[in-house]
């Protein structure tokens, strides 16, 4: 169901992109601006970026099978990693048109016409990265919250661009366009650098976020006041969902039974408290020095 309402948002993402395409790629052909042109360009790699959004989120939502017992929910860190690499080549594609601009300057036409088409397409862009930031958190996607950051850092690029054309045309100085498209090319390379790195962090298994992290203390202090203890706890993030294992020591006294019990208490508490978990867990008895013979991460 999650990843359903993902999806939608995903179709945003690529609707917004076509229409921001159009009107970026107008204003480049009505002014010749080399640098509405690098904003165009983005575009493109927006709606790219949004398709491949759209297909890794579909497959992130099949149901976990024989060969995937834990899911399909590592396919968003694909979509996140391939988003900054497409930013990667946009900006190079950028500052090859931008150098070529630089070294034989061209004038700008049209100016006002293509600016105002350009301030339309980046409201739309903002309207929409606001939505699908709020949309990535709710669904915990990593997809959604790339896809909304690029198209962000879109906005900002945008506001760069009109800036500097139209101190282009009050000034006269036909270079200022190619350093604007080059200014352009090195602040989505540091996005793109980003991203790359964040769905990186995904793929090798990075522990849950802070947050997360505190409200399972929570849950697992309140069972430390009864008398219970935990330790050898594992977590791990992958899409929307959480993978977390940890021993649960119970009174040596207990009952199989008893522990059991316990055991899908801890469990339950800790899946209300983290959405999307799958929590595994062992039960030892305190006070025994087996329990604590297999604490390290390496067992």
């Amino acid at each position: 169901m999650a990843q359903s309402g993902a999806r939608k948002f995903a179709l945003l993402s690529i609707a917004a992109g076509f229409a921001t395409i159009a009107l970026k790629a107008l204003a480049w052909w009505q002014t010749g601006s080399v640098g509405l042109l690098s904003d165009a360009l983005e575009a493109t790699v927006n709606v790219a970026a949004a398709t491949v959004t759209l297909v890794m989120l579909t497959i992130a939502a099949l149901p976990p099978d024989d060969e995937h017992a834990y899911g399909y929910s590592k396919a968003e860190y694909f979509a996140s990693a391939l988003e900054g690499t497409l930013i990667l080549l946009a900006a190079l594609l950028i500052g090859y048109t931008a150098i070529g601009r630089l070294i034989t300057p061209e004038p700008i036409v049209d100016v006002a016409t293509g600016l105002a088409l350009t301030a339309v397409a980046s409201g739309i862009n903002y309207a929409v990265a606001r939505r699908l930031l709020r949309a990535g958190r709710e669904y915990r996607s990593i997809a959604l919250e790339s896809d909304a950051q690029h198209l962000m850092t879109d906005v900002w690029t945008s506001a760069g661009v009109i800036v500097g054309v139209a101190a282009v045309a009050l000034t006269g100085w036909q270079r200022l366009d190619p350093l604007i498209a080059l200014a352009v090319a090195v602040h989505i390379l540091w996005t793109g650098g980003r991203l790359v790195r964040r769905s990186a962090q995904g793929l090798l298994d990075h522990s849950l976020p802070a947050e997360q992290l505190h409200a399972l203390d929570q849950v697992l202090d309140r069972y430390r006041a009864q008398g219970l203890d935990f330790h050898a706890l594992r977590t791990r993030a992958a899409g929307a969902r959480s993978f977390i294992s940890l021993h649960v020591l119970v009174p040596a006294d207990w009952t199989v039974a008893q522990g059991h019990d316990m055991a899908h208490q801890v469990e339950g508490a800790i899946r209300a408290a983290l959405p999307q978990s799958s929590v595994l867990t062992h039960v030892e008895p305190l006070g025994y020095p087996e329990s604590y013979r297999d604490m390290d991460l390496d067992r």
